[in-house]
């Protein structure tokens, strides 16, 4: 079974995208095998601190350990209210973090989120 993984990129330039993206494509023409790669980017930290906030990372917890969850139980289990975990739930589905099935239950599929934190390049002075 290939692993599950959802890589976050903050900061990555943008030739270092492109590069992984011709050694995919290079690969697929060579008819070689290509773990399944999904990932989601950043330019800021800022922009994915918006998205991935504290409580945003405890629903995501709560979901890997629990197993797919109505909003209302995992609402009930957090401690929070009803209309802010949906609206979290929506938030991160946009994002391809968690996703929602059709009886309505919440899950995250990935097995792990690699987090990859790109620091600016250091400006002459």
């Amino acid at each position: 079974m290939t692993e599950q993984v959802l890589h976050v990129h903050v900061g990555e330039p943008e030739g270092a995208m492109r590069e992984r993206a011709l050694g995919i494509a290079r690969a697929l023409d060579a008819g070689q095998d290509v773990k399944p790669y999904v990932g989601i980017g950043f330019a800021l930290a800022e922009q994915m601190l918006s998205v991935f906030t504290p409580e945003r990372w405890r629903l995501v917890g709560m979901l890997r350990e629990s197993g797919p969850l109505t909003v209302a139980e995992l609402a009930r289990r957090l401690g929070r209210h009803y209309r802010n975990v949906h609206a979290d739930c929506k938030r991160l589905e946009e994002w391809y973090v968690v996703e929602r099935d059709e009886s309505g239950y919440v899950s995250v599929p990935w097995e792990e989120l690699r987090v990859d934190i790109h620091l600016p390049g250091q400006v002459a002075a």
